[in-house]
């Protein structure tokens, strides 16, 4: 049988892809290492936010083939490749798991087909990682007898309003034609397909959205710390700036900056800047030092909260609300309350959770312990602190229950609550 498209890589991005792809007709075959997550697929089950098994159930009733054996990518005209790019040791991405990915690609390579590389990265990783590697495994030569190019995932867990037909599509290919049939094959899917000059663009771009949203984050995240020492409402600064109709962005202080991409991927741009060029790129360097230190700030504040009514933070039961990196999902990725955990039991106080989407959270040796009693949670908590605003909080009303409520998002309207 052959295959419209192999997808190297069943996570958060390569399953949605996978998902869009089967709406429109392709014959997809999924590829992952991890056979656990295979069977999982096989079995009807998801494991990512945005696919319900009901989904999982709809691609494969499509013609949706997940498995663990590369051999099937020697009979798909395409293959993109969705693997993760963790942080190395050094700030620069972790690509081993591209080069394995690339490797299954150019061991099964054969002429006429497509190679994209979806994951994200530094600057170059396509034309000078992918293209060797690939070409040396295969003995086919890229531009010539096969395309290849590089196309940014987009994916936003939790976003209802974009997915992947809808968000427009980067793609730029090592040569004109390799983007040409790049954007052929994701012009059958997805509405919207915008070219660049070639693959560092391509790259690059993934990165300046990011970078974008990091400082400004960052802006905000240490206007926030200013701005409470000069009793100034921030958030009423922002809701008043955000009613000029250009040249403004509202962004939002939080208690940190977690996800997949935010805390990650601006440092593969300074990585590159650094090992190539010798020098920093000190705006994203700053944005990570100031978003870096917010759960510290937010462990500092709630300490100062407890002080102001004569009581210690050791020995206090502080409960966080919402773990995860984001409302309204059960990810967990570079999550801020996790080092606000660790920041508290290091002050000696006793920490404990509620979120909804969270049955266990492991938290690098810190005891932790789940209640699944909320109000009852929150009126015998010394403080509670509002770390993820997901949908299933009244906030108002917890803040009203609890003892001192430290609003991290800024969501509460009552007086009793403290916002950061």
């Amino acid at each position: 049988m052959s295959y419209d498209v192999v997808i190297l890589g069943l996570g958060y991005v390569g399953l949605p892809l996978a998902q869009q792809a089967v709406r429109a007709g392709l014959s997809v075959l999924g590829l992952d290492i991890d056979e656990a997550v295979v069977a999982s697929l096989r079995a009807g089950r998801s494991h990512v936010d945005d696919l319900s098994d009901a989904d999982v159930a709809v691609m494969l009733a499509g013609g949706f083939r997940p498995t663990a054996d590369e051999s099937g990518i020697a009979r798909a005209r395409t293959a993109v490749i969705c693997v993760p790019t963790p942080l190395s040791e050094g700030d620069g991405p972790d690509l081993r798991a591209v080069t394995g990915a690339t490797g299954a690609v150019g061991r099964n390579l054969r002429p006429g087909t497509l190679v994209v590389l979806e994951s994200t990265t530094y600057p170059g990783t396509t034309d000078d990682v992918v293209r060797p590697l690939l070409e040396q495994l295969s003995g086919l030569t890229a531009g010539i007898d096969f395309h290849l190019a590089f196309s940014p995932e987009r994916i936003d867990p939790g976003n209802t309003e974009y997915g992947p037909h809808n968000t427009p599509k980067v793609v730029g290919g090592y040569t004109p034609a390799c983007t040409s049939a790049a954007a052929a094959f994701y012009g059958r899917f997805i509405e919207t397909v915008v070219r660049t000059r070639g693959t560092r663009e391509a790259e690059t771009a993934k990165l300046l959205e990011n970078t974008y949203r990091h400082v400004n984050i960052a802006l905000v995240n240490e206007m926030a710390r200013f701005c409470h020492e000069l009793d100034i409402d921030l958030w009423d600064v922002i809701s008043a700036a955000a009613t000029k109709p250009f040249g403004f962005q509202a962004f939002h202080p939080g208690p940190g900056v977690g996800g997949h991409c935010i805390p990650i991927d601006p440092n593969y741009l300074s990585h590159n800047v650094r090992s190539k060029l010798g020098y920093p790129f000190r705006f994203v360097e700053l944005a990570q030092e100031i978003n870096a230190t917010m759960p510290a700030y937010v462990a500092r504040r709630a300490q100062n909260l407890l002080n102001a009514d004569g009581q210690a933070v050791r020995g206090a039961t502080v409960l966080l609300l919402g773990i995860t990196y984001k409302a309204d999902i059960a990810d967990q990725r570079e999550s801020p309350a996790a080092p606000l955990a660790r920041q508290l039991a290091a002050l000696g106080a006793t920490v404990a959770y509620h979120d909804p989407h969270v049955r266990t959270w492991d938290v690098g040796g810190v005891p932790v312990s789940r209640t699944e009693d909320l109000s009852g949670a929150v009126t015998s908590a010394d403080l509670v602190i509002l770390i993820q605003n997901h949908r299933e909080y009244d906030v108002d009303h917890l803040a009203r229950l609890a003892k001192r409520f430290f609003d991290t998002r800024g969501v509460t309207t009552v007086r009793s609550a403290h916002r950061l």
